[in-house]
């Protein structure tokens, strides 16, 4: 399979042990895909640039709150970092280079900008997996608070934690010890291409179908053996008239998963692709 420059370099970034993967670069290799002429090093610089400026305006006693709110007053006052409510679904909000350019994005890749500024003033954090809506946590196992990238910083309890799942899903949702857990940095990768796939498959032109598809092949790049991915893939060949790798897909996917509750469905698409 031909690999672009940038594909590759996601690869070799990737197949590092997961705390080595530098998740900027990798996100910036996600987005050169898109931009081909993207210089992945200017916005890594951009970013240091930022961190920079950040420990300027540190207050001379480093307590952990204190360094939220100067991180805050830098990213949402001074530089006007913002969510996009207006366009959520805007894949340029998936796209680092796109976020740090615009100033705006969604919770996971503010949450990134947010995560790789702190590292770089010795402040480490991580991301946090929960559902419908990405936050952070800073890695202090004693505090037991959560960073809303999105919304300007905003500290959260787990309590209202509790109160944005319900928000988010319209009704009552238990809160579980797993809503609130660290992600590593594949799962956060993951995440953000899970993002783009859903955005591109909605969009139903082949042009998207081609993106969710390239999309795909990167989070089988993570995650080899990721059943459900491979479907994907095989059901994104088959519309796209890619039948014989389609076939092969669908068929892996019957063979590791026979009792799924899609069979039906996929034999359905197998027996066409058979007639054609």
């Amino acid at each position: 399979m031909y690999l672009s420059s940038a594909r590759q370099y996601f690869y070799q970034e990737v197949q590092q042990p997961d705390e080595q993967i530098d998740l900027a670069k990798a996100a910036l290799y996600i987005a050169q895909e898109e931009y081909p002429h993207l210089d992945p090093q200017e916005y890594i610089n951009a970013l240091d640039t930022m961190a920079d400026e950040l420990q300027e305006r540190l207050p001379s006693q480093s307590y952990p709150l204190l360094i939220i709110k100067t991180i805050n007053q830098y990213l949402y006052d001074d530089l006007g970092f913002t969510g996009n409510t207006k366009n959520y679904y805007d894949p340029e909000n998936s796209f680092l280079n796109q976020v740090i350019d615009r100033r705006t994005g969604i919770p996971i890749t503010l949450a990134l900008v947010y995560i790789e500024i702190a590292r770089r003033i010795n402040f480490p954090m991580s991301g946090v997996g929960m559902p419908g809506h990405f936050l952070i946590r800073p890695n202090f196992p004693e505090m037991e608070i959560f960073i809303d990238a999105f919304n300007r910083g905003e500290i959260l309890f787990p309590q209202d934690c509790q109160d944005k799942l319900n928000q988010i899903f319209n009704h009552q949702v238990q809160l579980q010890p797993e809503f609130l857990a660290t992600v590593n940095n594949r799962n956060f990768l993951a995440r953000i291409l899970m993002n783009l796939k859903s955005i591109y498959i909605h969009q139903e032109t082949p042009n998207h179908l081609e993106k969710a598809l390239a999309v795909v092949e990167r989070l089988l790049l993570l995650f080899p053996q990721a059943i459900l991915e491979i479907r994907d893939r095989g059901l994104l060949y088959y519309r796209l008239g890619q039948f014989h790798l389609a076939a092969k897909d669908l068929e892996t996917y019957l063979n590791q998963v026979p009792n799924a509750q899609d069979t039906i469905t996929i034999h359905h698409i197998l027996d066409q692709i058979r007639q054609k």
